[in-house]
């Protein structure tokens, strides 16, 4: 059995061959395609965030307000890039959001990919501390996100102040319990996928990580997710982690499918730079009539290690097709597998 959400990124184009055509557009669509995900029957409506760019960027607006037109299906990210945060105004904005649905916040975080400008995290007013790598910045922000919201009290209150205060030291409210623990890391390397288990983070895997082997990427993003659980035991953490994979998987069932994918999945991985230093692999996609489907992923050795799995959707398809194409791995490809 699976998890099985939707993951948009939430690009928007002024196009005439777009549903999406400005930023209104997406986030009203990003809305509506959750509720229909959940009378669907999927668990989860996750979001990329993306500063600079014609997609989705600030999450906290958006999860509220899918958590407020919901009532059972998880919310999330995947991921947000922490050079970007404010970490103690984040723990208030994930608390809200959290508390308005119901406690069905996942929130994955990272320490970030290439942007669309260079040093974009510099214009909100961040850089790093001497010696620190931007990276570096991006998980000391995720340490201090992750300290705060446990919600133990650390501001020495005003003797005088406005408002009667609780005793002792004060904490950031409004507080969510139980938000820790929900919390991803979305790991590039089996280095990082290692960092995040001894910090007691789920963990968020891609279609790409570094290439750390030269096998193939299915291979690698399985022994990630090894190494991940591993770590996580030897760590002695009291509960289980959950760990999720996203792929891009087009069942083939109509003209409409077929117009837009029927020449298939990118059925090899592909190799490219996230940075000069950095040579990376990105996963494959699928895209076939579902019988195909469920012989192609059965052979997936990642889907079958992790426990979630976030299907990334064409958004500027609109949400009737983008529903449609979650209904038909929830119908015709899940059942077969053993994931529903």
């Amino acid at each position: 059995m699976k998890s099985i959400g939707f993951l948009s990124f939430g690009h928007w184009t002024p196009s005439s061959q777009s549903q999406t055509r400005s930023a209104a557009d997406t986030l009203l669509q990003s809305i509506d395609l959750a509720i229909a995900a959940e009378e669907l029957g999927a668990d989860g409506a996750y979001f990329r965030v993306h500063h600079f760019a014609r997609q989705l960027a600030s999450p906290f607006p958006l999860l509220a307000a899918v958590g407020a037109k919901t009532s059972r299906i998880e919310i999330g990210t995947a991921v947000i890039d922490m050079r970007y945060e404010n970490p103690l105004y984040m723990v208030e904005d994930a608390g809200a959001a959290d508390l308005i649905s119901g406690g069905r916040l996942q929130l994955g975080i990272s320490r970030g990919s290439p942007e669309q400008v260079i040093d974009g995290w510099r214009h909100f007013g961040y850089q790093p501390a001497e010696g620190e790598t931007e990276a570096d910045m991006g998980r000391r922000h995720a340490q201090v996100f992750l300290d705060v919201l446990g919600g133990h009290g650390f501001a020495q209150p005003n003797p005088r102040p406005m408002f009667p205060n609780p005793p002792g030291l004060l904490r950031l409210e409004p507080h969510s319990q139980g938000l820790r623990d929900r919390i991803w890391w979305g790991a590039g390397s089996n280095a990082t996928a290692i960092w995040a288990a001894k910090l007691g983070m789920n963990l968020q895997s891609s279609t790409l990580k570094n290439d750390e082997t030269g096998e193939a990427f299915h291979i690698q993003q399985a022994a990630q997710i090894r190494a991940y659980r591993s770590a996580w035991k030897e760590a002695g953490h009291a509960r289980e982690p959950r760990v999720s994979v996203s792929r891009s998987i087009i069942a083939i069932m109509d003209d409409r499918d077929r117009a837009y994918f029927g020449r298939g999945g990118d059925e090899d991985d592909q190799i490219g730079f996230i940075s000069p230093e950095t040579q990376a692999i990105f996963g494959r996609s699928y895209a076939a009539e579902p019988d195909v489907l469920i012989e192609q992923l059965r052979k997936d050795e990642a889907i079958n290690e992790a426990d979630t799995l976030l299907l990334t959707v064409p958004n500027q398809l609109g949400v009737a097709y983008n529903a449609h194409v979650i209904e038909s791995i929830l119908t015709h490809v899940a059942p077969a597998l053993g994931w529903r």
